[in-house]
């Protein structure tokens, strides 16, 4: 059995990991081209994406593709910025949508000067791994939008699942208070990291405990979320970050890990 193609150019703006993660799935299946902010970004990501995708430094390139998704750090500022510069560049049927994992999508739609082709797709990471994609439509979009944007999750082979568009979508809305709760149950008890993560795979048949998976999604990332969300970012997270413990890739978080 072949496998499917994409009807679209994808573009992707960003090198983290949900953004080379995107390009390793879509490069066997059509042409994806990555865009990234430094020399060093470029060289670090094409090494993790291999050569079936092509990186650029320069934005402009983006300019013949179909679908550019913007993948950069969870900051309205920041993504918003981008947008608003891709929506300059490329042609009005471009299709422009955003990897946020809690941001506004009508917001970012509204600075992209583009609300009817616009599109929130929260990828979850591994992405190759990972099944579920949140869509999430500003209120304007196209049945056209609407169409493509389902049309590229299939052919990834995800499963996109429409949500409301509000502060952490379905996913992070629920799960971040349970993360967080993790967290003052170690302050408040006194408790080893290991146990509450045992507890909670052995029990409640989590496939990684809370503290964990707070570690690997990254400390930041995590209170960025939970303030997008109104969640208070617990002490024990905020004393991590402010040691530079940023998790996984940092080395250490609730855990050590070995570089």
């Amino acid at each position: 059995m072949s496998q499917p193609t994409l009807t679209e150019r994808l573009g992707i703006a960003g090198t983290g990991a949900v953004a080379t993660g995107l390009a390793r799935l879509a490069a066997p299946l059509g042409e994806v081209l990555v865009w990234a902010r430094s020399a060093e970004s470029r060289d670090r990501a094409q090494d993790e994406i291999g050569d079936r995708a092509r990186v650029t430094t320069d934005v402009g390139d983006l300019v013949s593709y179909t679908f550019v998704l913007e993948a950069l750090v969870e900051d309205m500022r920041v993504k918003g910025d981008l947008l608003h510069r891709l929506a300059r560049i490329t042609p009005a049927g471009t299709l422009l949508g955003s990897t946020t994992s809690s941001l506004s999508i009508e917001a970012l739609a509204a600075r992209a000067g583009r609300s009817d082709r616009f599109v929130g797709l929260h990828v979850f990471n591994p992405v190759e791994k990972m099944d579920l994609v949140e869509l999430v439509y500003p209120a304007h979009a196209q049945p056209e939008t609407r169409e493509r944007a389902r049309a590229l999750c299939e052919r990834l082979g995800k499963t996109p699942v429409e949500v409301p568009d509000v502060p952490g979508f379905v996913v992070n809305r629920l799960l971040f208070p349970y993360l967080f709760a993790a967290a003052r149950l170690l302050d408040d008890h006194d408790l080893e990291p290991e146990a509450v993560d045992s507890c909670m795979q052995l029990g409640a048949g989590h496939p990684m405990g809370p503290l964990r998976l707070l570690d690997f999604v990254g400390l930041d990332v995590a209170a960025a979320i939970g303030r997008q969300i109104g969640e208070e970012v617990p002490d024990p997270i905020e004393e991590l970050i402010a040691e530079g413990a940023l998790g996984q890739k940092s080395g250490r978080g609730f855990y050590e890990y070995e570089s």
